[in-house]
């Protein structure tokens, strides 16, 4: 079978179910593991995705007011990679390619490939994507216990943190010029890991806040995750995007509760690691029951 993959979540999945050999074309992000960062890249960004959180906020808001999309489908090159099945979404057209995009990339084939549109909004509908696409490309027992494991390790995690004596406001900011908080499965994240997510809203999209939010959420624990950022560009923009005017006086802020993470491995994207994200919260949130296994540059304190 040969795939293409237009969503990075998709590619991880692919991989790590045992597709990484029948993987032919991916999107110009796609970068885990390393092997798929040598396919084809079917998409290019009509943003400059190296410009600062506000700049790429107008672009992006000017393209959505025009009615535009965010991707360009290489469709040539997709169409000369003759794939059997393509693997993209309809949750958030800022992450990807829309099925817009892809319907008239596909208008030029003669036998129109199989599409498989992954569109989770929680943990248990991003294992229920793992096991979709087992069924859909013949790998339905890897599937399966991929799906089962990763469960099952979420699981753990959460029966050890509800041994804790409390659990801590955490806020979740997800873009920091303008402010957003995150959203789908972050929330719900945050609550197995052993907090309370102060603003963000389980299973709906990521939510854009005021100065004033912040500072009433009273949040005893801050986790910068920028959409698609690792730690050390979240850092920076962090650095020069702090919060609102008093922040000082935070609990979190005060008393050195401040983290970066590596969104783009475990918060950004519905995947695998989206379980490794859990287990790094719950370090972050509750450090004398998780003391410690985390992956490299996972995270820094701010």
């Amino acid at each position: 079978m040969r795939i293409c993959s237009l969503l990075p979540s998709a590619t991880e999945i692919a991989y790590a179910i045992g597709l990484g050999d029948s993987i032919v074309g991916v999107s110009h992000e796609c970068d885990f593991p390393a092997d798929a960062a040598t396919k084809p890249s079917l998409l290019r960004p009509r943003i400059d995705p190296g410009a600062p959180p506000a700049e790429i906020d107008r672009q992006v808001s000017e393209i959505i007011a025009r009615g535009e999309s965010i991707y360009a489908v290489d469709a040539e090159l997709l169409d000369s990679l003759a794939p059997d099945l393509i693997l993209t979404q309809d949750l958030c057209h800022v992450c990807a390619a829309s099925p817009d995009d892809l319907a008239t990339a596909l208008s030029r084939f003669r036998k129109a490939p199989e599409v498989l549109s992954l569109t989770p909004r929680s943990l248990p509908e991003v294992w229920d994507d793992v096991r979709r696409v087992g069924a859909a490309t013949g790998r339905k027992q890897d599937a399966d216990s991929l799906a089962a494991a990763l469960a099952e390790r979420v699981q753990s995690i959460a029966q050890r943190a509800a041994s804790a004596r409390s659990r801590p406001r955490v806020l979740c900011l997800e873009w920091l010029d303008p402010h957003y908080v995150g959203g789908h499965w972050v929330p719900e994240m945050v609550e197995l890991a052993g907090g309370r997510d102060v603003l963000g809203r389980r299973r709906e999209p990521s939510l854009r806040v005021t100065a004033e939010q912040i500072m009433e959420s009273q949040p005893e624990v801050i986790v910068v995750m920028p959409c698609g950022y690792d730690v050390k560009r979240a850092a920076a923009e962090f650095s020069r995007n702090l919060l609102p005017f008093g922040y000082e006086a935070l609990p979190a802020v005060r008393d050195g509760k401040v983290f970066v993470v590596n969104a783009n491995a475990y918060f950004s994207r519905p995947g695998p690691r989206l379980a490794d994200g859990v287990a790094l919260l719950a370090h972050l949130i509750h450090l004398n029951l998780f003391p410690g296994g985390l992956p490299p540059e996972s995270f820094q304190a701010a």
